[in-house]
């Protein structure tokens, strides 16, 4: 993300922050183009095909329909970024995902990358060595793509394609940019605001889906079907197409940057973004990445990347990152703390990456007031939350506020989140993706989580991240003792693939290893032979799971909170000559006020709902005073009194207590060990049928 000749140490400096930054990180034939020259004749062919365009390699019809259990079959991508040629300015990932002049158009390198690479200096920061490389892409395509290029162009339609036709179902386009990273890379033919970059991504993938219909004879006949809701996905699968949902993966949504800890954008802001995205068709997204802004602070990165990033951090919004020890088991990722010298350069005089305590492993940004409301919005909006990328802290209030509202609408989908919270993911009715990486190392991923998977009846997904400045698996080479033979059968037995080829280059993973995006199937076919066909078998029902989270979020209601406005009594209150804490408050509607008890064990504050109704579930959002043992009691006469839930290891924060319904008149909060030297104070206590 940096380049241009200026001084050659002053450009190492940007791009050492910039390598930083985006491994972070992160795609209509010509009139009267002849038809498809494919030896298959069926609807997955096209009747006109662009000439010359790359190969597809894989014979037979693509499988339609459903199970003998009435669930849609194939593999889900639930991380990509089709379109971020578009993003960082332009210029920071060469070549298009497809272009109205053809493959040499689309598949050609960046002008400054030319003629030999010595300009391409985030490749060279990014891929060792001095960065020189062949930038001719078609034909020839004697460097890349390849599987540790980063900024060359890995999902050309084509090769989307292909895996498509291996079995491919569900495909999660992220529109993806940052503003910082535009900013410092020299090379660039368009602005940095990530709103902008985020409208033109759309609107490329729309007409990337009319560039393929055109090939099959008009509007909605072609395989790439963006779909906005979860039925029509459905439909769309059970035709045999892959559908394509859009989600956002950016550091700054809604222009919600923080500068020097003051948010640069209001509820209204959060609102005109959510809705201005759901009308774009945007149906998931995160609310921060890599940069701490006015919603939620970041996951680290570690190492000289950390430190890099770090760099970037306060160059963004005036703080470096601010660390705290962890309130539980979860940690982020150790904070980077070695150096990086080249980026460290590029702070102002005086100003230095601070040390940090080797115990405190954990963000102190987490969810703020605007990113509680944001959450809110999109669970109101029916979108899904993404939770990679986040602070733990953050993902915690994110966890709390889903699960009080018993919204399944949660999504990990490429490796980023604390993994001894993908339970949690499950018992929400959320889906968990792995980052593609080599196959040993997916499948022995894979095979720790399984036991969760039966536990949940749940499938499986991966992110790609293709075209995410991340890197992709490498070669295991020909060598091994079970490559992958060619050609081989798609894991459903309906088509045979063997080695792609675009150009005058042919791909083959034992050699070349994960180089584009039409390698997917050939890497499946490598997890299949190192992990076991079970590990595949967990992948084939990715695509149902993700669309069961996905329409029981759709079908969410907002429960009606019995305990709101009643009557309400409690063993004490804590006085105060200016504030009042009286039970009442923890029912009024308002966050703002709560209800405190005295400062001692065995407090209660009791809710009468008015009448006998079904009760199943209680939410307490804890004031700092908080219970560590307490116990939710229900009773429908006054006298006799039913324990429901109880812990002894509560936290503070939001807290849901769920148990079977029974009947209730009177619900009691019963604490019997205090988290604090205070007492037990509440904001608010809701009581819900379900």
């Amino acid at each position: 993300m940096t380049q241009h000749a200026y001084s050659r140490g002053r450009i190492l400096a940007v791009l050492s922050l910039l390598l930083a930054l985006v491994a972070m990180a992160l795609a209509a034939p010509a009139p009267g183009a002849p038809a498809s020259a494919s030896g298959d004749a069926g609807w997955w062919n096209p009747t006109a095909r662009p000439v010359p365009d790359s190969q597809i390699n894989v014979t037979g019809e693509p499988f339609k329909g459903t199970d003998a259990q009435g669930q849609v079959r194939g593999f889900i991508d639930a991380h990509t970024h089709l379109m971020a040629n578009e993003a960082f300015g332009g210029r920071l990932i060469c070549g298009k995902g497809f272009s109205e002049q053809g493959i040499a158009d689309a598949l050609k390198d960046c002008p400054e990358h030319y003629p030999d690479g010595s300009l391409a200096i985030f490749d060279y920061i990014t891929n060792g060595g001095d960065g020189k490389h062949d930038p001719v892409g078609w034909p020839t395509f004697k460097d890349w793509p390849a599987h540790d290029s980063l900024t060359h162009q890995q999902s050309y339609y084509a090769w989307v394609e292909r895996a498509w036709r291996g079995g491919q179902r569900v495909l999660v386009n992220d529109l993806v940019t940052n503003g910082v990273i535009c900013s410092v890379y020299f090379f660039k033919d368009r602005g940095c605001d990530e709103m902008t970059s985020i409208r033109l991504q759309a609107q490329k993938t729309y007409e990337l889906q009319a560039y393929v219909d055109r090939m099959y004879g008009g509007a909605g006949k072609g395989w790439f079907r963006i779909v906005t809701d979860s039925a029509q996905a459905r439909d769309v699968i059970q035709q045999g197409k892959l559908a394509v949902v859009l989600g956002v993966e950016t550091s700054e949504p809604f222009g919600c940057k923080q500068i020097l800890d003051v948010a640069q954008c209001s509820r209204d802001d959060i609102d005109r973004g959510l809705d201005e995205l759901y009308g774009l068709g945007v149906r998931s997204m995160f609310l921060c990445h890599k940069f701490d802004n006015a919603l939620c602070g970041v996951r680290f990165d570690e190492g000289g990347l950390g430190t890099a990033i770090n760099v970037g951090q306060f160059l963004s919004t005036g703080t470096f990152w601010k660390t705290e020890q962890c309130a539980g088991p979860q940690h982020d990722n150790p904070i980077g703390l070695a150096p990086a010298l080249a980026a460290q350069k590029d702070l102002p005089e005086g100003v230095a990456v601070p040390s940090y305590a080797a115990g405190a492993q954990c963000n102190s940004r987490g969810l703020t007031d605007l990113g509680e409301y944001a959450v809110r919005g999109m669970v109101k909006r029916k979108m899904m939350l993404e939770i990679d990328h986040m602070s733990v802290k953050a993902a915690g209030r994110a966890f709390d506020i889903l699960e009080s509202e018993s919204y399944p609408g949660v999504i990990s989908s490429h490796s980023w989140m604390d993994l001894d919270w993908t339970e949690r993911v499950y018992k929400l009715g959320g889906f968990v993706a792995q980052y593609m990486h080599g196959a040993e190392g997916f499948s022995a991923e894979a095979k720790r989580t399984d036991a969760l998977r039966d536990k949940y009846h749940v499938g499986y997904g991966y992110g790609t991240d293709m075209n995410g400045v991340g890197g992709w698996p490498g070669p295991r080479g020909a060598d091994t003792p079970n490559p992958v033979r060619y050609p081989f059968r798609s894991v459903d037995g309906g088509s045979v693939i063997d080695r792609q080829t675009t150009g005058e280059r042919t791909w083959d993973i034992n050699t070349d290893g994960a180089a584009h995006y039409g390698l997917v199937p050939d890497w499946l076919e490598d997890i299949r032979l190192v992990g076991g066909q079970d590990v595949v078998d967990d992948l084939f029902r990715g695509a149902e799971t993700y669309l069961d989270t996905w329409g029981a979020s759709e079908k969410h209601r907002s429960g009606v909170n019995l305990a709101a406005g009643s009557s309400a009594s409690a063993s004490s209150s804590e006085w105060n000559p200016f504030t009042s804490y009286a039970p009442g408050r923890a029912v009024d509607g308002s966050t703002g006020t709560r209800w405190a008890s005295d400062w001692s064990d065995d407090q209660w504050l009791q809710i009468d709902l008015r009448s006998t109704s079904l009760v199943g579930r209680v939410t307490l959002d804890w004031e700092r005073a908080y219970g560590k043992g307490y116990r939710i009691e229900v009773s429908t006469d006054g006298a006799t009194w039913k324990t429901v839930w109880s812990t002894t290891t509560g936290d503070g924060g939001l807290d849901t207590a769920q148990f079977a319904g029974v009947p209730a008149r009177l619900v009691r909060v019963h604490g019997v060990q205090r988290g604090t030297k205070w007492g037990y104070s509440l904001h608010e206590v809701g009581v819900y049928s379900t």
